[in-house]
């Protein structure tokens, strides 16, 4: 049978079944406390993700005057101070590893004024931040980091004033970019437009409306009225995370046998990506019981095992898979055919480089199976695979995508597999769980 030995990730001998309830929606959960820490009244955030990403933005917000409190129901109250009430951080910033926390922090300290130093860990002080630095000044903020591409440690200095409006003409379709500017946007003086090559994903533009923030969206253009303040919803329910979701989604399709359910899982269709290049490769996945809370379409997924087959994609898709390729290029490895990714530079700079990351461990199982590209990679499915031993470079996506191609495969040995905390703390304990 399967098993999950600290580092070991033996091979699964029979199909995964059972109901699975997947953390709450990162992109989400960050939002949720930073924008109810800049409006009016207080906030019950219910399915809050307790992984280590958002935890900072949770101590960044709390840093700088708002309340949040962790209650005995396990929802997080957040008390918010408005858009205009946030005080000088006594210390430094420490966005830990999420560059979500840190550049749509950065779209709030912009018009703050008062001064304001951030940090991270060391894997995002490897991560340019010059795309959202650059827009911002743009605007008028004092932003300071080494080099020309903004590296951490960053600091912003106070701003007196509103920020000047634009209309940005984003080089990236990236939600951070947009959300740094939208919500500097809401100090500036008049409405400030962006837009994206592609569109990427909207959670911003949707609970800042439900934040009652005067947003319009035509095409991949969006434009953001300024607020005097932002109102805060009584309860913001959070969805299960569809990142976290896609880890399930490629191994119980894989797996013979395979029939599980993913409950209340978010599908906002800036975000599923992934189900549409899943079913291209020939998954057997049905969508059930779709609804919606606070702005964000949830539904069950049911996920069978089937026979996959090798798929192109690339381009006006990518951004709403960006963080499922490493999963994807895993269903990839296994499919019948081959896989062609393009149009994913964007990989270079995440957590670490993950265009080379991945081709390095996927060729452990496969020698020559992957062919790096620029802004992609050619995986020629169907080869056989051995045991292996992976490093995850640190980096959640990565250590979760090598595990389910060990437990697909013939096993693998993750040299540091607690990563996994950034976003699924209980991760190996579910992969454990769904063959016991």
């Amino acid at each position: 049978m399967y098993m999950a030995e600290g580092k070991e990730i033996r091979p699964a001998k029979r199909g995964l079944t059972g109901k699975i309830r997947v953390p709450g929606d990162k992109s989400v959960s960050h939002r949720s406390v930073m924008f109810s820490a800049i409006a009016k009244g207080q906030v019950h955030v219910r399915n809050f993700l307790e992984a280590a990403d958002c935890l900072s933005t949770a101590a960044c917000m709390r840093a700088l005057g708002a309340g949040v409190e962790r209650q005995a129901d396990g929802s997080l109250l957040v008390t918010g101070v408005g858009l205009h009430g946030l005080k000088e951080p006594q210390g430094v910033l420490d966005a830990g590893n999420s560059g979500t926390t840190l550049r749509l922090l950065l779209g709030i300290l912009a018009a703050q004024p008062f001064f304001s130093a951030l940090t991270g860990d060391a894997s995002l002080s490897r991560r340019p931040m010059g795309r959202v630095v650059e827009p911002l000044t743009r605007m008028g903020a004092a932003i300071r980091g080494r080099g020309s591409d903004r590296f951490l440690p960053l600091a912003v200095l106070p701003h007196e004033g509103s920020l000047r409006a634009m209309d940005y003409e984003s080089p990236v379709a990236s939600a951070q970019v947009k959300s740094a500017v939208l919500l500097a946007g809401l100090y500036a003086e008049r409405a400030t437009c962006l837009t994206e090559p592609a569109l990427s994903r909207d959670h911003t533009e949707r609970m800042l409306s439900a934040f009652g923030a005067r947003i319009e969206r035509e095409g991949t253009k969006v434009t953001i009225e300024p607020a005097d303040e932002l109102f805060a919803p009584e309860e913001i329910c959070v969805p299960g995370d569809i990142s976290s979701a896609a880890y399930w989604l490629v191994a119980a399709s894989l797996i013979e046998g395979s029939d599980i359910i993913l409950q209340d899982v978010g599908v906002n269709p800036t975000r599923t990506g992934i189900l549409d290049v899943l079913s291209d490769m020939g998954a057997n996945i049905t969508i059930c019981s779709e609804r919606e809370s606070g702005g964000e379409a949830l539904a069950d997924i049911r996920v069978r095992s089937a026979a996959l087959r090798g798929a192109s994609f690339g381009g006006e898709i990518i951004p709403r898979l960006i963080d499922e390729i490493p999963i994807l290029a895993v269903a990839a490895l296994f499919a019948d055919g081959d896989t062609v990714i393009s149009g994913a530079a964007e990989l270079r700079v995440k957590e670490t480089d993950r265009l080379a990351a991945v081709t390095a461990e996927l060729n452990r199982f496969a020698p020559g199976a992957v062919e790096a590209k620029e802004d992609g990679m050619v995986i020629h499915g169907g080869r056989t695979l051995s045991p292996a031993s992976c490093r995850t470079y640190d980096d959640h996506r990565m250590a979760m995508s090598l595990a389910v191609a060990g437990a697909v495969g013939e096993g693998v040995t993750l040299d540091a597999p607690s990563c996994v905390n950034i976003s699924y703390p209980s991760f190996y304990q579910t992969l454990d769980g769904l063959v016991q």
